[in-house]
């Protein structure tokens, strides 16, 4: 007699049918509209740690949590560099790799380099807001002599079923101490298989900072695009992860070598046919610097963008990641970590908020647009702790900086005196304590003030002048 389940063994197995039916596509099928990069800032006490930054069209960038880490890594050496975002194919998990390594201790490179941290630091999350705590995973550890284990990157392999997880190792062998990638296989970035050696560039010459992206359509002939660092920023193509690579040329013909730059980050814009190649310009202490092209096979159709072009927000960037995300992903993130929007209004003319026209900065009634009046106070470009800097919220990357005692709205260029006329220490109000004013980080004995409605830096010697130098944010 054949078993008959009854209507209330049904009941379960219906549900089930409708909560599929009912539920929602998975992420990976919403499109992509904006961008999250993750970073570090450089040596400084905090500046190795996680930081985020979101951008709506890949080149001008919003930091997150008012420029400070996003995630702090409390293993290891406790401090972290070069992080790389991985997104699952599903789109229903991320995992954050990066470097244990804290040169802000005092270490020093050579130790860095030769008797450092053999493991990477790994977070895991299901929507970029919520992450795990951090975690260790030793994948350099067999590898004879290794000093280190820098730049982890991952990409998932479509013809295994797993990830690709490959860094760079200092170690000696065939009578080279040298820089060369190696890569593990994992499913879960728990476990890993053993290290196995990817990439060794003949006689003394190292290589470091290498990161793969596929290329849909196979864009230029490759499946896939590596940008490495060799003395140069090597870029080659595959239509193998593990495959045969070909060299397709560096960026040298763009006046961009070694020397100058490193840490390339690869990614498509979203919706169009065109990738960024960013470059840390490591050695002038810029930060990045964004080539595009539709080609990304073809070294001579890469295009440097100018200043103009992009803008970079309030912190340094340094070796890190871009991942492309969803229109829900950005609003969450930005509703997790975004810096509160403010208007400065005049203390002695209350109908008046500072704002900028045309990039020139003022006090003015009844602002059109509004976003021309609001602003983000966020931390100083210089001065370190209890200084600020006032960047605009429709033009970020953009902040009051005053040049010849006059106020302007201008693109941060990353050198020191734009960062310390940026900059201010924020006081109580001259005329009231309850308000504030501006006081001037490169000249400190002299203010912010409005003047014919203009605004100004000042020494302040009146009352009308410590009417004008005070403000209210609200």
């Amino acid at each position: 007699m054949p078993l008959r389940p009854s209507r209330l063994a049904l009941i379960p197995l219906i549900s089930a049918l409708l909560l599929t039916l009912l539920t929602p596509p998975a992420s990976a099928a919403d499109p992509n509209t904006a961008y999250l990069m993750a970073h570090f800032t450089g040596e400084s006490a905090t500046g190795e740690q996680i930081y985020f930054a979101t951008s709506t069209d890949g080149l001008h960038w919003t930091d997150l949590n008012a420029s400070q880490p996003v995630l702090t890594s409390t293993v290891g050496e406790k401090g972290v560099r070069d992080p790389s975002l991985v997104r699952s194919p599903a789109g229903d998990r991320y995992w954050l790799l990066a470097t244990d390594l804290r040169i802000a201790s005092g270490k020093g490179w050579d130790v860095a380099m030769h008797s450092g941290s053999t493991s990477l630091v790994v977070w895991e999350s299901t929507d970029l807001v919520t992450w795990s705590a951090p975690r260790l995973v030793d994948v350099a550890g067999g590898i004879p002599s290794a000093g280190c284990a820098w730049a982890p990157e991952a990409i998932y392999d479509p013809a295994s079923g797993d990830y690709v997880v490959y860094w760079a190792t200092i170690s000696p062998a065939g009578g080279n101490d040298k820089a060369r990638i190696w890569y593990s296989r994992t499913r879960d970035f728990r476990t890993f298989s053993a290290a196995q050696l990817y990439i060794d560039r003949p006689g003394t010459q190292g290589i470091i900072d290498t990161q793969i992206i596929e290329v849909p359509n196979s864009t230029g002939g490759y499946r896939y695009v590596r940008a490495s660092g060799d003395g140069q920023i090597s870029v080659e193509g595959s239509n193998q992860i593990l495959g045969t690579w070909t060299r397709l040329g560096d960026l040298s013909g763009l006046g961009l070598t070694g020397a100058q730059v490193e840490g390339p980050i690869l990614h498509q814009f979203n919706g169009r046919n065109e990738w960024g190649l960013w470059v840390d310009q490591y050695s002038s202490g810029r930060g990045y610097l964004p080539l595009t092209t539709t080609d990304p096979a073809n070294l001579s159709s890469y295009r440097i963008r100018s200043a103009t072009e992009y803008t970079l927000g309030a912190g340094r960037k340094r070796h890190g990641t871009i991942l492309p995300i969803t229109q829900a992903q950005y609003n969450a993130l930005n509703a997790e970590w975004a810096v509160a929007t403010t208007r400065i209004q005049s203390y002695n003319f209350t109908d008046r908020f500072v704002r900028h026209a045309n990039f020139d900065a003022r006090i003015d009634a009844d602002v059109s647009p509004a976003a021309d009046a609001q602003w983000r106070i966020v931390p100083g470009l210089a001065g370190g702790g209890g200084y600020v800097s006032i960047e605009s919220v429709n033009f970020p990357g953009h902040y009051l900086r005053h040049s010849n005692h006059d106020f302007a709205l201008a693109a941060n260029d990353a050198t020191a005196g734009f960062a310390a006329d940026a900059t201010f220490k924020q006081v109580p109000g001259l005329a009231d304590a309850t308000g504030v004013s501006f006081q001037s980080y490169s000249q400190p004995t002299r203010y912010l003030r409005h003047y014919s409605f203009l605004l100004r830096l000042d020494e302040i010697t009146t009352a009308t002048g410590r009417a004008d130098a005070t403000f209210r944010l609200n």
